[in-house]
């Protein structure tokens, strides 16, 4: 059980780091990774339910068996930007360093499959 909490507490603590500073990097995204971010709601509603996200994987770190079915989705989330990055980047069409960036989740994602199976209660 304490491999699943310290998963889900790293896991939590990289999003948060890696997101919070995306509020204040919409231009600069644009000047860095043309074209220009157009629809700004989208932006930010992508990263606020990420960030949402990060405070649930810190909520399944406190009781990691109580909180044991949100994993699933947290693998869901974690695999939803790994995978679509590993095609993007297969064809050709991302940067190596973003696809880099990109395997992170995609190590966390099979973390928390290995949480998820180590935290099955036992049955009385």
């Amino acid at each position: 059980m304490k491999f699943a909490k310290y998963v889900f507490l790293i896991g939590g603590i990289y999003g948060l780091l890696a997101l919070l500073p995306l509020y204040f990097m919409k231009d600069q995204i644009g000047v860095d990774h043309p074209p220009a971010i157009t629809h700004a709601e989208f932006f930010y509603g992508f990263v606020g339910v990420a960030v949402a996200f990060q405070i649930v994987f810190l909520i399944i770190s406190l009781d990691p068996v109580k909180y044991r079915l949100l994993m699933l989705a947290s693998v869901v989330e974690k695999f939803s930007f790994a995978v679509p990055c590993t095609i993007l980047f297969l064809k050709g069409l991302l940067a190596a360093p973003l696809f880099a960036a990109s395997m992170v989740d995609g190590v966390l994602g099979v973390l928390f499959i290995a949480s998820f199976v180590m935290t099955r209660r036992t049955e009385v």
